[in-house]
This record gives C-alpha cells, structure tokens and sequence, in this order.
C-alpha cells in the first residue's frame, strides 16, 4: 500500500516510528547493551498503514524486522518519534552493525523532544506530553500511551506470548499517539523546523599519502 503524500508540511512521505529494546549484556558497570524487541511504524496521515515486527524465539533473529524496517526508512523523505535522534536510530543503527547489515542513511528528522522550544524544569517525556496538550484524534479516540509495570516489561524481555502480545500494543499505542501528539505540537508551534541526523560512516577518498 502506497503511503499518501502529505501535503502542507513540505517534506513529502513522513514515517512515524517507536521501538522497544531490553538490556542484553553490561559493557561496563551499570551500562547494559540494548536489543530491539520490536519496531512499529506508520505512514503519517494513513493509520491502516500500522506494521509491528516483534523479536521472537524461534525465528531468524532481528534481522527480519530490521530488514522491513529499513525498507520504510529508505521510502521516507522524513521520520518522526520521540528522542529518536538519541535513543530509536543510535540503537536500530547499532543493530544492523552488528549483524553486518547496511547501516542507515541520514535522514530528515522531527523529534518532538529534541525539537522542542527551549525549556527548563519541566518534564518532556512523552507520556506527559500527552496529559498536558490533550491531542484529539479524530477517528474519536482519545491517545494515550500503553503503562506496562515491572511484571509487564520482565514478561516482555523474556519473550513469552503474553509479554509479546503486551509488547506489541505498548509500541503501537506510542505510535499512534505520537502521531496525534506532533500534530498539537505543531499546532501551537511548540516545535523547532526538522533537522537532518546524520549517523556518519559512508566512504571517502583518503589521498595516497594518507594511505602511506
């Protein structure tokens, strides 16, 4: 299905996306590795365009979502979420870096809480966004972001189908609000204008006395 142009903004197809991740290894004290459990994405302005892809035991490893995941990526002329820039792309980037994979292209960005007027002493996490703008949807829903307690999310990091079936409705309700949360902010002008994330890599020409 062909993700409509979304008209008005200037930056053509928009990628909404969430991940989930849970601790795999420590590289140092109290600094656990990451890995993704699940993606979600949709096409903004078309809800039917909704996919999740869950980690699960028994298939092929990640690579399969990150596959999928990268093949919404590479159509988008721009991807939205909140705190992508430091949390959902440093993370997927890492993954495909360690299975060999191509790593992602820069992109153009609005992350509703890195691209928020300057502020101070006032949280900015996503949940809160939510209680305090109140965006409206206007298939008559109201957004909110799924709450998973302690039992909730040690279910989800193991794996086992009711922690999966939990993992799936929390990434997909982010989406879905986080949609309908960057509208209000966009709104109310609350937001700075995109700005491209760059991860690095890439080749370039290196002189023959550098080679030497």
């Amino acid at each position: 299905m062909n993700s409509p142009i979304i008209r008005g903004g200037g930056h053509g197809r928009i990628l909404d996306f969430d991940i989930e991740n849970r601790p795999l290894s420590y590289w140092v004290q109290d600094r656990p590795t990451a890995e993704v459990t699940a993606i979600a994405s949709m096409w903004v302005g078309d809800h039917d365009s909704m996919e999740v892809w869950l980690l699960q035991p028994g298939m092929d490893g990640p690579g399969r979502m990150l596959e999928r995941f990268v093949e919404r990526y590479n159509e988008a002329d721009m991807v939205t979420g909140h705190y992508i820039r430091r949390h959902d792309l440093p993370i997927i980037n890492g993954a495909l870096y360690e299975l060999g994979m191509p790593l992602l292209s820069a992109k153009l960005t609005c992350d509703t809480k890195l691209d928020m007027f300057k502020k101070a002493d006032i949280p900015a996490n996503q949940e809160y966004l939510i209680e305090l703008l109140k965006p409206t949807c206007p298939l008559g829903w109201e957004p909110y972001k799924e709450h998973m307690s302690q039992n909730d999310w040690r279910e989800a990091n193991r794996l086992v189908p009711n922690g999966l079936k939990r993992t799936a409705t929390r990434v997909s309700s982010d989406v879905h609000s986080h949609l309908h949360l960057r509208d209000e902010m966009l709104a109310r002008g609350l937001l700075r204008p995109p700005s491209i994330w760059n991860p690095g890599g890439g080749f370039s020409e290196v002189s023959e006395g550098r080679h030497r």
